[in-house]
């Protein structure tokens, strides 16, 4: 799976989206311009000691991640779609991308992928989710859809043992 980010600019959303790559075994991608510098201690916070282990690639822009992968399979969460998260079937190597937190996806980039573009349903007149919250949110459907492949399945208890 590909998470990738479209102009990020919160530094701490992109710590949390971070670790939880790492986690899923998803790969980053940061397109430029981003709103803060990648080694800024609000990144390190949020990504806790997870951050040196994220595979994460970064593009000048959104031609360069395009011309980067080449056919790849993206899917575009945005608010402005008609089309539920949960609606689609994702592939295991497809990559899902989320917008800047003020602003979104451009709807130019939008509407050249409409068919690709998903929602997460939210009562009333809420603007949007959290950005680390939306990208768990898709990713875990993503993944669930194709069998939490390579995943831990069971946990385990520090004291005692589940019967």
């Amino acid at each position: 799976m590909n998470i990738v980010l479209y102009e990020p600019e919160m530094p701490a959303n992109t710590g949390n989206i971070g670790r939880t790559c790492v986690a899923t075994n998803t790969r980053l991608h940061l397109i430029e311009p981003l709103g803060f510098k990648l080694n800024e201690k609000a990144i390190r916070r949020a990504g806790l000691d997870y951050w040196p282990k994220l595979d994460v690639t970064v593009y000048s822009d959104y031609e360069e991640f395009l011309e980067r992968n080449p056919g790849a399979k993206i899917y575009m969460a945005t608010t402005k779609a008609p089309q539920v998260y949960t609606d689609v079937a994702y592939e295991p190597d497809c990559f899902i991308m989320f917008g800047p937190e003020s602003r979104g996806i451009p709807e130019e980039i939008l509407l050249e992928n409409q068919e690709n573009c998903v929602r997460i349903p939210m009562w009333g007149d809420i603007r949007s989710l959290n950005l680390s919250n939306s990208v768990a949110i898709v990713l875990y459907e993503a993944l669930r859809q194709n069998g939490f492949d390579h995943m831990q399945m069971s946990g385990k208890l520090t004291r005692y043992e589940w019967k």
